[in-house]
């Protein structure tokens, strides 16, 4: 008897409520991490792009231009004084000044013209001459027919009656208001410069000259200042458009109409000698004026031709002695008519015959205004302290004008190229953006800056790189797998270290240790390579029932009492090296005999606590992409009788190529972007020497030290988010190229 028994099989239904239930779920999910992906995604791109625009927002008013508007118009205040000699205005543009040909002193309202004080001149006799000590000092003097000069302040007084601002005009005399001696002649022209410890007045007139100092000295028991002069003859020069004294009272500048300059000595007064002979003009251009920039460095000199140049002392090597020379020019088309020096930069005005007035700045030699603002009768024009108003004098009346200039100091050749700072011997990249004296020229040229972060990244990269990716290469392929789970988070943990530990540890710890050991340095990286390479060949030789005692891919620690060994070694070898070879001091046999400069925070202290600082990064990446590489390709390779070396360097490494060169990049921008190891590992000098000895500045150090200390709106401030800009945009470019090249590199070995 036969059974026989029906199997079917049980029907699967894939549309039960819990699974259409999980499906369901599961598409939300997906859909929710998909758009949290590209929420994230797009977030970064959009943070990475707002400070894009938001570093641009900061640096756009470096290169914007300025402008110029008329604010007020009036008749020439008390015009019944006299025709004007001279223009001024106070701290706040709100009262002016005008020095007529009588003598006589106006204060005025610069909104409307009244006049809220005039004063007079003191004496009776008519005004030959005048001079002004400089718009800052606000000194001026009247000269007169019988050899006299008056010399008077004016100053400003601010009060708060009533809790309001009150700005009340004074005239001072603070040589006393009887008039000092300083020719027996008729004075038809004169310079002053005022000291603290004398002051200088020339005179010139029909054919004569003179030269009075009068020295000060204060009286220990009375605390009083005395006054005594003394003046002698000076050369003759004849057609005199121009006298400049120095502010330091050393030297005498006589300008002819023809534009021929006489430089006198007048640091012996007893003996004053003609220093030099210069021209000043080209062709046939004549003279119409000469005055001194902010600082009393630079003199300004403007002609018929409409050039204004700028001279100043440079020094020469060969003989030690200053002389005058040109640095540069700007020119107009038509002849010039005044010349204005702003009182806190390095910018002046011109007025030439049309009535258009140009603003540059003598450093950057930028232009930044040339506006027709009168119809080529104006006179005379003045800026106010701060800058930012100017007054003009015209036919018609007096002019003031609102001038919006705030960063004409910087220009792309001042940031990138050449300039000729004064005081230079030559042009130079100088970055020294602040200084303790008040007539500083400041310098903003970020082509230091941007050496230095090259320069320091180069050395980091010099030491990192090849240890990293030849750790990384025996890590990944050569080592035991039970020392690799060791080793390999072991240096990954070196990257948490803060590099604020490892610069305080270069500065003041290696830094100095480098200095006195500096000959175990060198010894050091000469004899440990050698060293070790050695020991491996020893090793090699030994015979197998001993090189089988330590497990295969076990033998690197065995390097660890080497290394230690041969460190110490060097180090104790170090005296002896540096008394045989060095005469003992290797740091003086580097500065007097090979005349390399050295300073002991320097580049290569900072190649090795950088180097130390990104080899974690660029070990690990590039393990990871060598260790990736399938096992497949790696056994093929073997099978087919290449050696373990041939297989490393022919198919393993193309095949990680795009993971070590990401490595490698993404190293780099770190070193490129590190801040506090530079900060405090280097001298943070600015210069723009390979020297390995010599320290650097880099962008981001700059950031660090100076963002803090800069004022809000300033040039300064805002050429350190320039400096920001173009690190920004050094990384972007760096990492574009590096993710091509990784494509690239992954689209030739990916077939593998």
């Amino acid at each position: 008897m036969t059974k026989s028994t029906d199997h079917q099989m049980p029907e699967l239904d894939f549309n039960t409520p819990a699974l259409k239930r999980h499906r369901k779920i599961r598409a939300l999910k997906d859909r929710m991490a998909s758009m949290g992906i590209a929420v994230g995604g797009n977030s970064v791109i959009l943070a990475v792009l707002l400070i894009c625009f938001y570093l641009l927002y900061e640096v756009m008013p470096l290169f914007s231009g300025a402008s110029i508007e008329q604010q007020a118009s009036y008749a020439v205040p008390a015009e019944e004084q006299g025709d004007s000699l001279y223009l001024s205005a106070e701290e706040q543009s709100e009262v002016g000044m005008r020095v007529t040909s009588l003598g006589s002193v106006v204060f005025f309202s610069i909104a409307d013209g009244s006049v809220i004080d005039t004063v007079e001149n003191l004496r009776t006799e008519e005004v030959t001459a005048f001079a002004v000590e400089s718009d800052t000092s606000r000194l001026i003097a009247f000269g007169y027919n019988d050899g006299k000069a008056l010399i008077v302040k004016h100053d400003y007084k601010i009060s708060y009656p009533d809790g309001k601002r009150k700005i009340t005009p004074v005239v001072e005399y603070p040589y006393g208001e009887e008039p000092i001696d300083v020719a027996d002649f008729p004075i038809n022209k004169m310079s002053l410069r005022d000291g603290s410890d004398s002051l200088t007045v020339v005179a010139i007139g029909d054919g004569k000259s003179a030269i009075t100092k009068v020295s000060k000295e204060v009286n220990f028991i009375t605390e009083e200042v005395e006054l005594s002069e003394q003046s002698k003859a000076l050369p003759f020069v004849a057609d005199i458009v121009s006298v400049l004294i120095s502010g330091d009272q050393r030297y005498l500048y006589v300008a002819t109409r023809s534009g021929q300059l006489s430089e006198f000595d007048l640091r012996d007064f007893d003996n004053i000698t003609l220093k030099d002979n210069i021209s000043l003009l080209k062709e046939d251009a004549k003279l119409v004026s000469m005055s001194y920039l902010l600082g009393q460095s630079s003199i300004m000199v403007a002609d018929s031709s409409g050039r204004v140049s700028q001279w100043f002392n440079v020094r020469d090597n060969a003989t030690n002695e200053e002389h005058l020379t040109f640095i540069r020019d700007v020119k107009q088309p038509v002849a010039l008519v005044g010349l204005a020096m702003e009182q806190r930069r390095k910018g002046f005005a011109t007025l030439d015959e049309r009535g258009i007035v140009a603003i540059y700045n003598a450093t950057s030699t930028r232009q930044v205004i040339d506006e027709k603002l009168t119809d080529g009768t104006a006179r005379l024009i003045s800026f106010a302290p701060r800058a930012n108003g100017l007054l003009l004098e015209d036919s018609k009346g007096l002019h003031f004008f609102y001038v919006d200039n705030q960063h004409p100091e910087v220009s792309w050749s001042a940031i990138w190229g050449k300039v000729w700072y004064e005081g230079y011997q030559e042009p130079t990249y100088t970055w020294q953006s602040s200084a303790a004296n008040n007539d500083f020229e400041p310098k903003y040229s970020l082509t230091p800056l941007a050496f230095g972060t090259l320069k320091a990244a180069f050395y980091a990269m010099l030491m990192a790189v090849p240890l990293a990716i030849c750790g990384a290469i025996y890590t990944a392929y050569f080592m035991a797998p039970a020392l690799r789970r060791k080793i390999k988070p072991v240096i990954e943990l070196m990257e948490a270290l803060p590099t604020v530990i490892l610069g305080f540890l270069a500065g003041l710890f290696f830094a100095p240790f480098m200095e006195e050991n500096l000959a175990a340095t060198f010894s050091i990286l000469v004899v440990l390579p050698v060293g070790i390479l050695l020991f491996a060949y020893l090793w090699s030789r030994l015979p197998q029932k001993v090189s089988w005692l330590v497990p295969e891919g076990w033998q690197p620690l065995l390097l660890i009492p080497v290394i230690v060994l041969l460190a110490w070694l060097c180090l104790a070898l170090s005296p002896v090296i540096e008394l045989s070879f060095f005469d003992g001091n290797i740091r003086g046999w580097i500065t007097n005999d090979l005349g390399i400069t050295f300073d002991q925070r320097n580049a290569l202290v900072v190649g090795f606590a950088m180097g130390f600082a990104v080899i974690p990064t660029i070990f690990s990446i590039t393990e990871d992409a060598i260790f990736s590489v399938p096992k497949s390709l790696t056994q093929g390779s073997l099978a087919l009788g290449a050696t373990y070396w041939q297989t490393m360097t022919r198919v393993v490494l193309p095949t990680a190529s795009p993971g070590i060169f990401s490595a490698v990049m993404i190293g780099m921008g770190r070193a490129v972007g590190e801040t506090m190891i530079v900060l405090m590992a280097t001298g943070n000098t600015p210069i723009m020497d390979f020297n390995i000895f010599e320290g650097m500045r880099t962008l981001a150090a700059n950031l660090a030290v100076e963002v803090p200390e800069s004022a809000v709106g300033s040039s300064h401030y805002r050429v350190l988010f320039l400096a920001a800009f173009v690190l920004f945009i050094f990384t972007f470019v760096v990492n574009t190229i590096a993710e091509t090249v990784r494509q690239h590199l992954r689209k030739k070995y990916g077939s593998l």
